[in-house]
């Protein structure tokens, strides 16, 4: 399957899917929540496969792998009032779905394996959770992504 990928070192591979994504959330103005959204999605399927072939095996991953990163306990608690229905009304699927398949593309077209696929996204769900437990109220769902500069 290596042979049609297009990168032949894994780190390439991982750093052209994070430019890619920068470049994409940048330009696209991803709200947090979209971008929270997609992310989830992925690491949900790609948990599933890994939970099959660690039944399979018998074998076992870190934590950092298997389980989100966390972060600081402090930024949360806020308690919002906006409903999930609300959510789910005003966010565009279209861009969503752009991110999506810039994702799902880059993934098989780099070839990562599914723990690096895996590790690649905790960082952004690390990154997006960081965010959405500093929202202090639903309009902070609907801004950008903050990425640092030295993403």
């Amino acid at each position: 399957m290596r042979d049609g990928a297009l990168v032949e070192n894994p780190v390439d591979g991982l750093v052209t899917l994070q430019e890619r994504t920068v470049n994409l959330v940048n330009q696209l103005n991803m709200p947090l929540v979209e971008v929270s959204l997609v992310l989830q999605k992925h690491i949900n399927q790609l948990m599933a496969t890994l939970k099959q072939h660690l039944d399979a095996t018998g074998q076992q991953v870190p934590a950092t792998v298997h389980t989100p990163w966390p972060i600081d306990s402090d930024l949360s608690e806020n308690g919002g009032s906006f409903t999930l229905e609300k959510v789910l009304d005003i966010i565009d699927h279209q861009r969503m779905d752009i991110l999506d398949t810039l994702l799902r593309v880059t993934l098989v077209e780099i070839d990562a394996s599914v723990i690096d696929a895996l590790l690649a996204l905790r960082q952004w769900e690390h990154l997006a959770r960081t965010q959405l437990a500093a929202a202090s109220g639903p309009g902070q769902l609907f801004s950008p992504l903050d990425i640092p500069e030295d993403w």
